[in-house]
């Protein structure tokens, strides 16, 4: 019997796809990583009995990336990053050991069926899978045919069993085309980002962001937005004047006529038309005439439109939105929500989806109707061939969706409900009066047929006063005519909707990366979203965009990516090489770089003006221990410390509060210390702004703290103040917090675990002794009298934190789950995990004071 190995690119998508080809009648076990399970069941394949093992990934198995020593911002030259640094593919998410868990899976197998998702992310995962599981599948007998694609747009049984019994191939020109944007944006984008962030985070000290990040498509979308801000910016206000007269068909009622010339923008001639019109006592019917007119139903729904209306209408940011569309789909109830088609296939079932609508107390009425009636064929859109337009698949009900899964749900719904209903036709009438030498007209409508506003009220024609019925030649007593002084307005920013809009016209992204390049550059600060979800650029993103109009507008215009992603799109249909493509792009960025590195005193022109220089922003904290004097903490995102004599500056871990630590001087650099802090409930160790960036020992890597620091005679180091391995992860170290009294508390230098003991004690030091059983560092504890919770009230006991049964109630595990065998429960011996080269390296050596840095590692490697 053949075993058939089956891909899905989410565990939720597996177990569905499963469920339907098995029947119900599978069994499921998690797989080795844990996060994805495996769905077994026996059926036939091609004709012939097999075991299928249906598993998934949990979206891009891998990820592209410079190798080592190209990661590091300091040791390498932006500009190498273009041609030069050699790239790699890790995985995308190390602990969920995806690569292993897939040949575990994989081995032994003789087929394997891709159910990743149909689009070009998709095809791209297809052969991430491919290359972990091919060399450990059964090797194919002859020409025998082993990977196989399945194609399909929805969950339902009626989708999933055809894609099973029209088998394809992977699309390896997707795949590769896929392959050449991920290696474009990394080249560009962290060329531009490290040498723009390393050279304005060197000189400013209020730009408020970590990171001064360029990207090829997230830039041009930031330059839409700066655009309309300058527009907003630039105008300048006009007054005009707007003549408007009122009639009185009858005695009760008065209709408001429009001024034919619209408006004029000089006083006097206003004033002129104005007392010509005065003269007149009445108002004469010129023409009456009656038109009906059509109001076309929508296309049907793809990406873009449904994140245009998630925005406008529902308050949804494009993000968002993305991420409930994605859960309504693996969950059944949608197709797939990621489509450039406004067009449905001629044999798609359009009956049947509105069937599964008929019982929902919302629109069942209208659906009924069209069911009896016939249904409209809905508009003939664009079929851009990827996958049918965005439809409801399945009946669910505000109780099974809730809240926002809900509202999108309802819109895709009544959007289809819409695209199969009839056109609304109204009957619009246009009355044209002259009062004097001047036109005025009316226009009215009456809905003769509503059609698909019934489903979408919000596109029904208003309801307006019904004009009076009258003939060519009629006249009617004028009320008032009176002249009506305005402004001529700004635009407003943009809205997300508007933004989306743009991106699509200028082709920024695709309908999957639109919403990941808006939240980019929220996430950046160099946009805000104000109400009505409309993007109001910062300071920052002004700057940024209006220097790179000043050095290389084309940096910023939407035209060269447009071509890029042009040529991108003839790579996925084989018509164009992909390393010719990714080597002519990159060769025109990388002259556009150099030049732009060149020109950068434009952009800083521009950033004076704007913001502070470091030596003028943040407050005296900590003595440099080149200068001795006081060094600047800047709070703004990424605090930072900076010596405006010697013009150095030096990171700081991000994300806490800083503050100066007892005045206590490193013993290495003479650096006065910092402690940083995530909160009383957090963790909290005390670092050296000197070795934070500088690390002084072979086996430390920079932004390590004191609580990494493998000195052998700091009181502040890992040597001294580690008590054991970390109860969670692999390689982290307990380490005392010597600040934390009287709520002591240790916590691992290396994840998030942090274990509270011997509260209200009034001193605690980590013992140059070991404990027999475990080999964690004893710790000696000194309580008050009146607070102590040893037995037979003595105050002082050393022990160790893991073994010792005097120890075992004063010790409480916070933000993860404790795996130490002391809590395990059960009685008897308590043997520790070891802390393995957890603790001092060798001990305590050269018990004297190291004067340098130098002395410091001449002591360290005796």
């Amino acid at each position: 019997m053949r075993t058939v190995l089956m891909v899905a690119e989410k565990p939720s998508l597996a177990q569905s796809i499963a469920k339907i080809l098995s029947r119900g009648n599978m069994s499921s076990r998690k797989g080795l990583n844990g996060a994805c399970s495996v769905h077994e069941y026996t059926g036939s394949f091609l004709g012939q009995s097999a075991h299928f093992k249906m598993t998934s990934v949990c979206g891009h198995v891998m990820t592209l990336d410079f190798i080592g020593k190209y990661n590091s911002w300091d040791k390498v030259d932006p500009a190498e990053l273009f041609s030069k640094a050699p790239t790699e593919k890790k995985e995308a998410n190390p602990k969920l050991t995806m690569v292993k868990f897939l040949q575990v899976e994989g081995r032994g197998c003789d087929c394997i069926v891709l159910w990743l998702d149909c689009d070009k992310e998709g095809e791209n995962i297809c052969f991430e899978v491919l290359d972990a599981v091919l060399p450990v599948m059964n090797k194919p007998r002859g020409s025998e045919r082993t990977i196989y694609r399945a194609k399909f747009s929805s969950i339902t049984d009626t989708d999933i069993c055809n894609a099973m019994n029209h088998l394809g191939e992977p699309n390896r020109n997707e795949a590769l085309s896929v392959d050449a944007r991920q290696e474009l944006d990394l080249r560009i984008g962290c060329a531009f980002t490290r040498f723009q962030t390393k050279y304005f985070q060197g000189k400013y000290g209020n730009l408020d962001s970590s990171l001064i990040s360029f990207g090829p498509c997230q830039t041009p979308t930031l330059g839409f937005c700066v655009e309309r801000h300058d527009k907003i910016q630039s105008f300048k206000p006009e007054t005009y004047w707007v003549l408007q007269a009122k009639v009185n068909p009858e005695k009760e009622s008065s209709l408001t006529l429009d001024w034919d010339r619209v408006r004029v923008f000089d006083r006097e001639v206003a004033q002129m038309f104005l007392n010509i019109t005065k003269t007149a006592k009445e108002a004469k019917v010129e023409s009456v005439s009656k038109k009906e007119k059509v109001k076309q139903r929508p296309l049907a729904l793809n990406t873009v439109e449904m994140l245009r209306v998630a925005s406008a209408a529902l308050g949804m940011g494009p993000q968002h939105a993305m991420q409930i569309a994605e859960r309504l789909y693996t969950q059944g109830y949608i197709s797939y929500p990621r489509t450039e088609t406004t067009h449905y296939p001629e044999n798609f079932d359009l009956k049947g989806c509105l069937r599964q609508q008929a019982n929902n107390p919302y629109w069942a009425e209208t659906v009924k109707v069209l069911l009896s009636e016939g249904i409209n064929r809905p508009r003939k859109g664009h079929d851009a061939g990827d996958h049918p337009p965005i439809t409801p698949m399945r009946a669910a009900t505000e109780a099974e969706l809730g809240g926002d899964g809900w509202r999108l749900y309802e819109y895709i719904t009544r959007h289809f409900i819409a695209t199969v209903s009839a056109d609304c036709k109204y009957l619009q009438t246009t009355i044209s009066f002259s009062i004097g030498p001047e036109r005025f007209t009316c226009v009215g409508k009456v809905v003769t047929s509503p059609g698909f506003t019934e489903i979408m009220p919000w596109h029904s024609i208003p309801l307006e006063e019904s004009l009076p019925h009258c003939e060519k030649g009629d006249l009617f007593p004028i009320g008032e005519i009176k002249l009506l002084e305005k402004q001529t307005s700004p635009p407003d920013y943009l809205t997300e909707a508007e933004l989306i809009t743009l991106m699509e016209k200028h082709g920024i992204g695709t309908d999957a990366s639109i919403p990941v390049h808006i939240n980019n550059i929220c996430q950046r600060n160099y946009v805000t979203v104000e109400s009505g979800r409309r993007l109001k650029p910062t300071n920052l993103g002004i700057v940024l965009v209006h220097g790179y109009y000043k050095i290389d507008a084309e940096l910023v215009l939407p035209t060269i990516r447009s071509a890029v992603e042009k040529q991108l799109n003839l790579i996925a249909l084989g018509k164009a090489n992909y390393h010719q493509v990714l080597e002519h792009t990159l060769d025109i960025f990388k002259r556009k770089f150099h030049y732009f590195v060149d020109s950068i005193a434009g952009m800083d022109e521009l950033m004076e003006v704007s913001f502070s220089p470091l030596a003028a922003t943040g407050k005296p904290l900590s003595r440099c221990g080149k200068c001795h004097r006081f060094m600047k903490y800047i709070q703004a995102k990424p605090s930072r410390l900076h010596c405006s004599h010697c013009d150095d500056t030096y990171s700081l871990p991000q994300n806490g509060t800083i503050k100066l630590y007892k005045e206590l001087r490193c013993p290495l650099d003479d650096f006065e210390l910092v402690l940083w802090s995530s909160g009383s409930r957090g963790k909290s160790y005390p670092l050296c702004p000197y070795c934070y960036n500088h690390p002084p020992f072979r086996d430390m890597k920079k932004g390590m703290g004191c609580n990494e620091c493998t000195h052998p005679t700091c009181q502040h180091s890992l040597s001294m103040l580690g008590i054991g391995q970390c109860v969670e992860c692999e390689n982290g170290v307990l380490v005392l917090d010597s600040t934390s009294g009287p709520k002591w508390k240790m916590a691992c230098n290396k994840c998030n675990v942090v274990v509270h003991f011997f509260e209200n004690a009034h001193k605690v030091r980590v013992s140059p002794e070991t404990c027999d059983l475990c080999e964690a560092a004893l710790v000696d504890v000194d309580f008050n009298k009146a607070k102590s919770p040893l037995p037979g009230d003595e105050t002082q006991h050393s022990g160790c934190v893991f073994c010792d049964p005097v120890f075992q109630d004063l010790v409480e595990l916070k933000h993860a789950a404790m795996r130490h065998p002391m809590h395990r429960g059960g009685q008897g011996k308590r043997q520790g995990r070891g802390r393995g080269k957890g603790r001092r390296p060798g001990g305590r050596l050269n018990p004297k004071k190291p004067k340098d840095k130098m002395a410091a590692l001449a002591a360290y490697f005796v």
